[in-house]
């Protein structure tokens, strides 16, 4: 296996890699998701999941959030780096455990199979809030909102009971109480 140029892949004394949740208020207009991605890729800098919506239509604005890892020094790097281009209003970084914050991912499971490994998908799901979207005599598609690590074990336990196919949205994230996202 080739040896990746990634900075992620470069040990350091520096300080531990730590899964981050970036996220950055941008304006909605063409090219400005290619130019925010092209900083990482063009920096070797991994995203593991990318989420974008338009948050406010009268300003033109976009929110993205995205997961990324990497040492402090990096995450620095990537927060400097966002913050010189010209369509990000605020950029907003969070370690992906803090408590003060709440990210969920959403994940929608298409299953087939018998009535039984079906009804055992829907119990399983239920713990989650799971919500059935579509359902016919030899298959289901159902909702699921949680954390990546629930819905990555889900997709597991899934899978035997007829999980054919998943998709997903990749984390968002807010604040919990009254606090806003401040600038970092």
């Amino acid at each position: 296996m080739a040896k990746s140029k990634s900075a992620y892949s470069e040990p350091t004394k520096l300080g531990k890699e730590d899964h981050h949740i970036i996220v950055v208020w941008v304006d909605n207009e063409a090219g400005v998701l290619a130019r925010v991605i092209g900083l990482f890729s063009g920096r070797g800098y991994n995203i593991e999941s990318l989420a974008v919506a338009e948050i406010d239509k009268k300003k033109h604005l976009s929110r993205i959030t995205i997961v990324t890892k990497g040492t402090p020094q990096v995450i620095q790097q990537i927060k400097l780096q966002l913050g010189k281009l010209v369509p990000v209003h605020k950029v907003a970084d969070f370690l992906r455990n803090d408590p003060d914050i709440l990210f969920r991912e959403l994940a929608l499971f298409k299953l087939a199979g018998t009535s039984s490994k079906l009804g055992k998908a829907k119990k399983l799901c239920k713990k989650f809030n799971g919500i059935v979207l579509d359902k016919t005599k030899k298959s289901l598609v159902i909702q699921v909102t949680a954390l990546r690590r629930e819905i990555d074990k889900l997709t597991l336990t899934l899978k035997p009971l007829g999980l054919i196919s998943a998709s997903r949205t990749g984390a968002v994230a807010m604040t919990r109480g009254e606090e806003i996202f401040i600038q970092n």
